[in-house]
């Protein structure tokens, strides 16, 4: 029980619910001050999903469960969830078996969950942390991806194309923020060069957290000067110069109507993701009188960038995503007078149990799914994958690259809304 499916279908994937979770909780934790009479809902979503993932972190001694639901099976079908006759069948990885991407990607979420509970329910905090430090062990000591010992079960659906290399060093950096265990520190220094710290990466997402991690740490460097971690901050600026035009380091991609956009599905996961880590290193920045160096400002472009600026662009994307774009369609369904009618979820779709009691079988939720009509149910607040390159948005329920809803969408919108709602008068 518990948990959260990732988009549109019936399975419980954990590696993209984990990293939800996670971005959910870095919200609380950077933006909560923000959130007025909303946090205590936001720490209930966190604790939604840290729920279900510590119960799949120690129910079995030496395994991890990772998924629930054949994703083959599930994807023949278009069912409701309450209707759903689709094989459960649950996935685990063991030191036979090793998964140190999702297992880290879990030892993350539990380790920043714990911080949000930290002062609200101790005990609970404490349970966190130390599964986490368990799951932590667990990946690292057998490693290996759980893309090779699940195969079919989780891909082309959630392989970890990047590996789990960039896992394993989100998970120990968020442990040591969590535990302040100057062990985790150390794991940093030794092990970061090999699991990906010198690589200048330019996308942040449930299978690739490299960035991620390289803010996170930067943070520590700009506010405490931590030894050793001077190499995060330089590529922190980097990533982050490459994000704002004009710069000596721009090399992002924008829609004629100002969208980040990068190619390959659902591409507005990128965006609320570069957005929350714009506004997360902003405040890095600002706390301590810094800014983003971009390199050689020769030619006219800029060498630097100011934490308000980086605050403006990342303004402009949740302006776009909320409809000030050349559609004026908000891509958060049931915000604003236009906003996406034919999203690609299965409960979206169809009718509900009150106003149609009887089951709907396998087969004919397909009915559903190929019609023209508009969602019976409103999806409030869902953030779609949002349109192409030129601006262009198919409201399409069978365009999935566009109209699916993802959690790992929403989960660092959350964090943004939170910024701008608390700062923006």
């Amino acid at each position: 029980m518990g948990g959260y499916y990732d988009a549109g279908d019936n399975v419980k994937f954990g590696l993209p619910m984990a990293f939800s979770t996670t971005m959910l909780a870095w919200s609380v934790l950077d933006f909560g001050k923000f959130m007025g009479a909303e946090l205590p809902n936001a720490r209930a979503a966190v604790r939604w999903g840290a729920d279900y993932l510590l119960k799949a972190a120690t129910a079995t001694p030496g395994a991890l469960y990772v998924q629930v639901a054949d994703p083959n099976q599930d994807h023949r079908c278009w069912e409701r969830p309450e209707d759903m006759d689709t094989p459960r069948s649950v996935y685990r990885v063991t030191a036979d078996k090793p998964g140190s991407d999702v297992a880290g990607e879990t030892a993350a979420e539990l380790a920043a969950s714990s911080m949000v509970f930290r002062r609200a329910d101790p005990a609970y905090s404490a349970r966190l942390l130390h599964a986490a430090t368990q799951v932590f062990d667990f990946a690292d000591r057998h490693r290996g991806s759980y893309s090779d010992s699940l195969a079919s079960s989780v891909c082309p659906f959630y392989c970890s194309y990047s590996g789990y290399h960039d896992e394993l060093l989100w998970g120990a950096s968020w442990l040591h923020r969590a535990s302040r265990n100057a062990s985790f520190m150390s794991y940093v220094e030794a092990n970061g060069m090999q699991l990906g710290a010198g690589d200048d990466d330019y996308s942040f997402s449930w299978d690739d957290k490299r960035v991620g991690t390289k803010v996170l740490l930067a943070k520590g460097f700009l506010r405490n000067r931590l030894h050793g971690l001077e190499l995060y901050k330089a590529h922190s600026d980097s990533y982050i110069c490459s994000l704002v035009p004009g710069t000596a380091s721009f090399q992002s991609r924008y829609t004629p109507g100002g969208l980040l956009y990068r190619e390959g599905s659902s591409n507005m996961q990128y965006v609320t993701t570069a957005t929350f880590l714009m506004l997360a290193y902003a405040t890095y920045l600002r706390a301590c009188g810094a800014t983003a160096q971009c390199g050689d400002g020769g030619g006219g472009a800029r060498g630097e960038v100011s934490a308000a600026e980086l605050v403006a662009v990342a303004k402009r994307q949740v302006d776009y995503i909320l409809g000030k774009n050349p559609a004026g369609m908000s891509y958060m369904v049931g915000f604003g007078c236009r906003y996406p009618r034919r999203a690609h979820h299965r409960g979206a779709s169809m009718p509900s149990v009150r106003a149609h009691p009887g089951r709907i079988s396998c087969d004919a939720g397909f009915g559903y799914l190929h019609s023209g009509e508009p969602n019976p149910n409103v999806l409030v607040g869902a953030v779609v994958g949002g349109p192409d390159s030129r601006d262009a948005f198919a409201d399409d329920r069978g365009n999935f690259a566009q109209s699916e809803p993802a959690t790992y969408i929403n989960a660092p919108l959350v964090g943004a809304l939170a910024y701008f709602a608390g700062t923006t008068k």
